[in-house]
């Protein structure tokens, strides 16, 4: 089997839960969809047009000279295969932004917003390598960097407001540099427990650890409405379809006992016998 990796599961997904991240990846059943708070993704558009075309030196001076070339490019890795294992697996995803450099190599870089940690960094290093890689190592057709020789974030702290009149209001902060030191080994090394968790069986759902998990258990078997081929809670029994309707039935008690009744009564009053 050849596993997608994007680098959001592989930085998030990954270390918030397995059986999550088994079931997406392995089994296509992603968590739902949560959007960021739109004001981030607008800051975030703000920052790559901004700093599009400008010397890296203007803004970072810690890192060499070049330009911010490109932004919001999409990667793909070649298929990564380890000997000890059968299956493969290939990384796709899109980058912030990229610069070249004046040396001929290039940097990789992340915007985010928010307070800046160790742990945090050294999160987010694993989705910059997983970039990295795909830009090195790219699939047919796929955009090809190399080499990648700095990778880091650019983190933006909020911390004045000012009104400046005519409904204006400036938000300022703190733009700062967390370099990602570059370590192949270690993200291989990674990548290799990735593929042999997916190639073993379902991790066990920890739903003291995760939400979405802690929600499935909650709701295990809770059910007002019947599906077409599922099994009544009560009886166990297979839930028919509506003489009249076709729609779905729910089992009901009567003064002579049980009996199947349509999930749209009053507006429909088609039964059978239970």
């Amino acid at each position: 089997m050849n596993y997608k990796l994007s680098p959001s599961d592989l930085t998030f997904l990954y270390d918030s839960c397995k059986h999550c991240f088994v079931l997406k990846v392995k089994h296509g059943i992603p968590q739902p969809s949560i959007p960021l708070p739109g004001v981030f993704s607008i800051i975030a558009n703000l920052q790559k047009n901004h700093y599009s075309g400008r010397r890296t030196e203007d803004f970072c001076p810690q890192l060499p000279p070049g330009v911010v070339t490109l932004g919001e490019k999409r990667v793909q890795s070649s298929p990564i295969k380890f000997d000890d294992l059968e299956s493969t697996c290939f990384i796709a995803g899109r980058f912030d932004v990229v610069a070249e450099l004046d040396d001929g190599s290039h940097a990789v870089m992340d915007f985010k917003t928010g307070n800046p940690s160790e742990d945090k960094v050294g999160m987010y290093g694993r989705q910059l390598h997983a970039y990295a890689f795909a830009l090195e190592n790219p699939a047919e057709g796929a955009l090809k960097l190399l080499p990648i020789s700095r990778m880091g974030l650019l983190y933006y702290t909020p911390d004045t407001c000012e009104y400046t009149g005519n409904d204006r209001q400036v938000v300022e902060g703190q733009m700062t540099w967390h370099e990602v030191k570059r370590d192949d080994t270690t993200f291989h090394r990674f990548l290799h427990d990735v593929i042999a968790l997916l190639d073993g069986p379902l991790p066990e759902a920890e739903p003291e650890k995760c939400d979405w998990c802690s929600y499935r258990a909650a709701t295990s078997g809770v059910s007002d409405t019947p599906t077409k081929g599922s099994r009544d809670p009560q009886s166990q029994a297979i839930v028919p379809n509506c003489p009249q309707c076709g729609d779905l039935m729910k089992l009901r008690t009567g003064k002579f006992g049980d009996f199947w009744g349509c999930v749209n009564y009053p507006n429909c009053k088609g039964t059978r016998q239970a």
